[in-house]
């Protein structure tokens, strides 16, 4: 079952510069880690695809799995993980995060 729930998520990470696994949606979150970090990425402007764990129970764990990282949300760039919720927020305020995207040529908004 594992190899089936990585392939998956390997598209994912493939076919998008940049997934969010969250609890929830971006419009409509289900934790306030998953909150927060949609609301960084939607600060920066940032396009990204976003992946609902709560709907299913496999991707869920199989995420948590696929990286050895014990937490949801989960972020990648370029099908590198990048970190969760806390990582996330200390890169965005110390500029790291931009700095990734710009690394990476992915677009956002400077302004924020």
């Amino acid at each position: 079952m594992e190899n089936i729930i990585f392939e998956r998520i390997k598209t994912d990470l493939n076919a998008n510069e940049i997934v969010l696994y969250m609890k929830g949606t971006p419009i409509f979150p289900q934790c306030g880690f998953s909150a927060a970090i949609a609301q960084i990425m939607g600060v920066l402007g940032v396009q990204y695809h976003s992946v609902d764990v709560l709907q299913d129970s496999e991707i869920r764990q199989g995420i948590k799995d696929f990286t050895n990282w014990p937490t949801i949300p989960q972020l990648y760039v370029k099908g590198e993980f990048v970190g969760g919720c806390d990582i996330i927020r200390e890169m965005y305020e110390a500029g790291e995060l931009q700095q990734l995207f710009r690394d990476n040529k992915i677009t956002f908004s400077d302004a924020a």
